[in-house]
């Protein structure tokens, strides 16, 4: 097991695969004044959401159905409110994972979370910023880019990106530059039909992703919404499409990730992260000729 994370940290650090972020990736970063941990995964939102109490079992399966539930009595406002306090206005501390990103930068990331902590650990190198939007007029287009400098955003065209800057991905949205997120099981109703439809991902992304591997941290792939989501960005991607860890996958995961031609490791992003620790920096930056599964 030590030796198959060796290569995958060495294949992450050479950009031979695309770290894609679940809300796993966040495990470890707290309030540093109340520890307590940020909300990332379904129930943690859920609770947060609702004062800390449980939702019907029905709404309280998957987050944009108890999304839509608030939404339905109180407002869109009232959910993006939320999101834009939890993640926009509360401190948090680094999650480990995030920290160790940050030392490589991958040239692309994806990230379904809606705190800004990828962002931050580009904060001073220009990139690309790609977004999601929903129900949204005046465009066909469900993505909003931003060129970041070095200092600020500016919202460009598609046509208008500069191809050599590090590109990161946040479908779900996130409260900077300004406040867009994907959060109501409506929001992916619109977001997903698009999406399948070709009109969430910008074009020279499509092309860029083609032949892709991808690393999935902190993922999980029990539930429909985060498959479909990820289904459609990997659109294209090479075979095997990459590797997920996941420490104990259900029946049902091992099944949809066979299905994928993703390729499971029973293990989590701590362990990744202790392997990433022992690794030669620079050994990691020699091509590796052993890819798993190749």
């Amino acid at each position: 097991m030590s030796a198959r994370l060796e290569t995958l940290v060495n294949d992450l650090a050479r950009g031979a695969l695309v770290p894609y972020l679940g809300p796993g990736a966040l495990t470890g970063a707290v309030d540093p004044v109340t520890a307590e941990a940020i909300p990332a995964d379904s129930d943690s939102l859920i609770l947060a959401m609702n004062d800390g109490k449980p939702m019907s079992k029905r709404l309280m399966w998957e987050f944009p159905r108890a999304a839509m539930n608030i939404e339905l009595k109180r407002g869109r406002a009232a959910v993006h409110r939320f999101l834009d306090t939890t993640y926009g206005q509360r401190a948090w501390t680094r999650a480990p994972l995030h920290d160790w990103l940050m030392t490589l930068r991958p040239a692309y990331a994806i990230d379904i979370n809606r705190d800004t902590q990828l962002q931050e650990s580009y904060a001073d190198v220009p990139h690309t910023l790609i977004r999601g939007i929903a129900r949204t007029g005046g465009t066909d287009y469900r993505f909003r880019i931003h060129a970041y400098d070095g200092a600020s955003y500016r919202e460009v065209d598609q046509n208008a990106v500069d191809p050599g800057l590090p590109v990161l991905f946040k479908p779900m949205g996130s409260p900077r530059p300004d406040a867009t997120y994907i959060a109501s099981d409506a929001d992916y109703v619109d977001y997903l039909t698009e999406l399948m439809g070709g009109f969430g991902i910008p074009a020279f992304l499509k092309t860029s992703r083609m032949d892709r591997r991808y690393l999935f941290l902190g993922l999980s792939l029990r539930r429909d919404t985060e498959r479909m989501v990820m289904s459609d960005i990997i659109y294209g991607a090479a075979s095997p499409a990459g590797w997920a860890l996941i420490p104990e996958p259900t029946d049902k995961e091992r099944r949809y990730c066979e299905k994928k031609d993703i390729v499971i490791v029973e293990a989590d992003i701590p362990e990744l992260l202790a392997v990433a620790g022992r690794s030669d920096p620079m050994q990691a930056l020699v091509p590796n000729h052993h890819e798993i599964g190749c």
